[in-house]
C-alpha cells in the first residue's frame, strides 16, 4: 500500500508540477513565450485600468467594473505564470505544499470572483439596455461597490475551507502532479483517502459560483436579444448589441474552457487536454480581455485616443 503524508506531516516536501515534462527540449522557447504572455497581460490590463481611470467621464459604471476584471485578471495570471517561468529557467517543475496550498486557494478565489463579476456586468448591461431611463438611478456609485465587495466577501470563506479540505487529506507518496498549477481536480488524485466530501464541496462551489452566475448571464442576455429585437432600425439594433459583444466574448473565452475542465468526468486520456484548457482560461484569456474591450466597445476605442501618444 502506497505511503499516506498528510500536509501537516511534511511541509517540508514538495509537489512536482509535470506540465511540460514531455517536452523537456521546448523549455527556453516555453520561457520566451510565456514571458512575452504575462508582460502583454500586465501591459494590455494595466493600460485598460489606467484609461478608466484618467478618462475624466463621469461615474460610469462599465468602467467601474471593468477595472476591476483588469485587476482580476492581472492578479489571476500572477498566480501561476511567475511560478511557470522560474520552472522553465531551473527546468525544474517542484513547488512546496505550502506553496501549491497558497496558489491554489488564489486560483480558485480570484477565478470564482471573475464569474461572479462576469454576471454582475451582464445584469449593468440589462439595465442599460431594457431600463435606460432609470440606469443612473439605479446603478449607483454605492450599489456598484457594494457588488463587487459582496463577490469578495461571498467567496473568501468557502475557498479557505476548500483549500483546507485538500491539503488534509493525506496524499500518496508520489507527489508527481501532471498539471502546469496546483488545482482542486488533479490534486484529488494524489490522494489516499476517499475523496468524496471534497467532490461535494467542489460541485457546491461549482454551482454556486460557475453555474449560477452564468445562468444570470444567459436569462440577462435573453431579455437583452427581446429588447434589441423590438428596435425598428438595423442600425439601432447594430448600436445596442455592440455594446454587449465585447462582454459576450469575455464570457465564451473563460466558461467555455473552464466548464470542460470542471464539469467534464477525468480520465487518463483526458488529463493531457484538460490541463491545455486550464492554460487557456488562466492564461490565454487575460491576454485577449484587453483586446476585446479597447478595440470592440466603442467607448474604450474613443478614451484610448484621448491619451497623449495616441494623437
Amino acid at each position: 500500500m502506497p505511503q499516506r503524508e498528510g500536509l501537516e506531516n511534511h511541509t517540508g516536501a514538495s509537489v512536482i508540477l509535470l506540465g511540460f515534462s514531455d517536452h523537456s527540449s521546448l523549455q527556453g522557447l516555453c520561457f520566451t513565450v510565456f514571458l512575452v504572455i504575462y508582460l502583454v497581460v500586465l501591459m494590455g490590463n494595466s493600460l485598460i485600468a489606467l484609461i478608466t481611470v484618467v478618462d475624466s467621464s463621469p461615474h460610469n459604471p462599465m468602467y467601474f467594473f471593468l477595472r476591476n476584471l483588469s485587476f482580476l485578471e492581472i492578479c489571476y495570471t500572477s498566480v501561476t505564470l511567475p511560478k511557470m517561468l522560474v520552472g522553465f529557467l531551473r527546468e525544474d517543475g517542484r513547488i512546496s505544499f505550502l506553496g501549491c496550498a497558497a496558489q491554489l486557494y488564489f486560483l480558485v478565489l480570484l477565478g470564482s470572483i471573475e464569474c461572479l463579476l462576469l454576471a454582475v456586468m451582464a445584469y449593468d448591461h440589462y439595465i442599460a439596455i431594457c431600463d435606460p431611463l432609470r440606469y443612473t438611478l439605479i446603478m449607483t456609485r454605492g450599489l456598484c461597490t457594494g457588488l463587487v465587495v459582496a463577490s469578495w466577501m461571498a467567496v473568501i470563506p468557502l475557498q479557505v475551507g476548500q483549500t483546507y479540505q485538500v491539503f488534509t487529506l493525506p496524499f500518496c507518496a508520489s507527489h508527481d502532479l501532471h498539471h502546469f498549477f496546483c488545482d482542486v481536480p488533479p490534486l484529488l488524485e494524489l490522494a489516499c483517502a476517499d475523496t468524496f466530501w471534497n467532490q461535494v464541496m467542489l460541485h457546491t462551489i461549482i454551482l454556486l459560483f460557475a453555474i449560477f452566475p452564468f445562468s444570470s448571464i444567459v436569462i440577462s442576455y435573453s431579455k437583452i436579444i427581446g429588447e434589441i429585437l423590438k428596435i425598428p432600425s438595423a442600425l439601432g439594433r447594430h448600436k445596442a448589441f455592440s455594446t454587449c459583444s465585447s462582454h459576450i466574448g469575455v464570457v465564451t473565452l473563460f466558461y467555455g474552457s473552464a466548464t470542460v475542465v470542471y464539469l467534464k468526468r477525468r480520465s487518463r486520456d483526458s488529463v493531457d487536454t484538460e490541463k491545455y484548457l486550464a492554460l487557456f482560461y488562466t492564461i490565454v484569456t487575460p491576454v485577449f480581455n484587453p483586446v476585446i474591450y479597447s478595440l470592440r466597445n466603442k467607448e474604450g476605442r474613443i478614451a484610448l485616443k484621448r491619451f497623449p501618444w495616441t494623437k
